[in-house]
């Protein structure tokens, strides 16, 4: 069972990929790639679209596969960069980044945002997971920091944004929305270098992982090491995190919704929840991206603002669903 309905994603999100490259402002097919008169609609194809499409399934596979990993971690639904102050601490080191630039080749130059996304969201990972394993109520202590953290890393941002001058301010406030607007096939593969190791190496600890909800000490006496296993997957977690925050900005919710629903489907089982969410979080993202540059074209809608209007009332739900538990 599970193996087909991850049959079914992957044609599903390849139908959804050709599909989302053929909308837009001015609708194309595949098939300007084989007349050589369209020079101009195969430059829009190949070199705008294209790469649009897949940093967009990149980038909804990497934030669905950190949430899948940060809730099976804390083993509390709740977990997701956005919420916990993971996203907001990436944005605030790319913030730096960018109003106060370091003058360095090309081809480093792409890796800087993410190295300092990397170290931001890497930080605050560390804190919130210390913080988790501590007290009994690591739920509410979870989402006070994260609150906390947001405030913090928002004020930050937001004098950043006072010293910027015009083209950084921009850039700063297009992070803050979430946006693709700027992919390009040099960005989509700086970005696959880093995302698509991260999720072959946390497919390879799947079965780690699920032994971890046992908890520490069970998994200890099942023969994983617990604190090194915590500290890989809290490492890529945090790198998946780093890049997807470098290109797109902060968008929200895809890490907290896709997993829930992948898991109702799917299961607990990591071995199927992680390709499931991967597959699930890039078919989010990529339909949310279609949509916000093709309701308002020629115009364009920031896509963080699309997943934050799904999130939100799921976040709700998911709270009063456990108020109910609780009281029950």
């Amino acid at each position: 069972m599970p193996q087909r309905a991850l049959f079914a994603m992957v044609l599903a999100l390849l139908a959804l990929s050709l599909v989302a490259a053929n909308l837009g402002a001015m609708r194309l097919s595949i098939a300007v790639l084989w007349q050589a008169q369209d020079e101009a609609l195969r430059h829009i194809w190949l070199n705008i679209r294209l790469p649009r499409v897949l940093l967009a399934t990149l980038v909804g596979g990497a934030l669905a596969l950190s949430g899948c990993v940060m809730q099976g971690l804390f083993r509390n639904p709740l977990a997701d960069p956005g919420l916990l102050g993971i996203s907001s601490g990436a944005a605030l080191a790319v913030g730096f980044s960018v109003v106060l630039p370091l003058a360095l080749p090309v081809v480093l130059a792409l890796y800087v945002p993410m190295m300092a996304a990397f170290l931001g969201s890497l930080a605050v990972t560390l804190v919130i997971f210390f913080l988790s394993r501590q007290g009994n109520n690591s739920l509410s202590r979870l989402l006070l920091v994260g609150i906390a953290i947001n405030a913090l890393c928002g004020a930050a941002v937001g004098v950043l944004s006072w010293i910027s001058n015009d083209a950084q301010l921009r850039q700063l406030s297009l992070w803050g929305m979430g946006s693709l607007g700027q992919a390009q096939w040099s960005t989509l593969l700086a970005t696959a270098s880093l995302i698509i190791p991260a999720a072959f190496v946390i497919s390879f600890l799947s079965k780690r992982l699920n032994l971890l909800q046992l908890g520490d000490e069970e998994a200890h006496y099942l023969g994983v090491d617990v604190k090194k296993n915590q500290r890989q997957l809290l490492i890529l977690s945090a790198l998946l995190v780093a890049a997807a925050v470098a290109v797109s900005g902060v968008i929200g919710f895809v890490g907290l919704v896709v997993p829930h629903l992948v898991r109702m489907w799917l299961g607990a089982d990591h071995r199927w929840l992680i390709p499931g969410s991967v597959l699930a979080g890039a078919m989010l993202l990529l339909v949310a991206d279609t949509l916000a540059r093709t309701l308002v074209a020629p115009a364009e809608m920031p896509v963080g603002l699309l997943t934050s209007l799904l999130g939100g009332p799921w976040f709700l739900a998911l709270i009063f669903r456990q108020k109910r538990e609780s009281d029950g």
